[in-house]
């Protein structure tokens, strides 16, 4: 069953929308009880990294959601926020992140030749792997997925980077380590490439 983690953020009902439609079993849950009732855990966010923290440090779920992670190993995809706070830090605020994935989160700091770009970075993009993973099978070269976002994540590994894209200059926009997954770009606005993407998420 695949828990879409409930803490009060997050366009929950789209990816509810996406798993009803591939006909997969899902569940939106804001319990621990129902946390530990997944074997597959989505992790979306919205807004601030500070604000998406202390709602989910806030929503009693943090702990079983280590658990799950961390202990059990059971595949986590973190979608824009989401994938941002499995980081250590962010530039963005003080509080700590999850540090599933070892990096932190950075603003987009543009040189004179690309100045005139603005943020957040709004739209669709491509998506370029850096390495085969089960997450972007079925995704050719001339998918496009939908962005939002002023920050991105800077791993400190490269051998978890899993896609990157561009925006005046190369950012890292999809992250992997073992049983946790991240991706900067919202899969759950991003028509038939984001609905392969989840659906191969459900099967990993």
């Amino acid at each position: 069953m695949i828990g879409i983690v409930d803490y009060g953020l997050g366009n929950l009902q789209a990816f509810a929308n996406i798993y009803k439609r591939l006909n997969l079993p899902f569940s939106l849950v804001s319990t621990p009880e129902a946390l530990e009732q997944a074997d597959h855990l989505i992790l979306p966010g919205v807004g601030s990294f500070d604000w998406a923290m202390q709602r989910l440090n806030d929503s009693g779920l943090r702990q079983t959601l280590d658990k799950q992670v961390l202990e059990k190993e059971i595949p986590v995809l973190g979608v824009c926020v989401g994938m941002q706070m499995m980081a250590r830090s962010s530039e963005e605020g003080s509080e700590s992140g999850l540090g599933w994935i070892d990096g932190e989160v950075k603003r987009f700091e543009f040189n004179s030749d690309y100045s005139h770009l603005m943020l957040p970075h709004m739209g669709w993009n491509d998506v370029t792997t850096t390495q085969v993973n089960k997450i972007f099978a079925g995704l050719d070269s001339d998918a496009l997925f939908y962005f939002l976002h002023s920050y991105f994540f800077a791993p400190r590994k490269e051998i978890e980077i899993l896609a990157t894209a561009i925006y005046g200059e190369k950012f890292v926009c999809a992250v992997g380590n073992k049983n946790c997954y991240g991706v900067q770009f919202h899969p759950e606005k991003s028509h038939s490439w984001g609905i392969q993407l989840l659906k191969n998420f459900a099967e990993i």
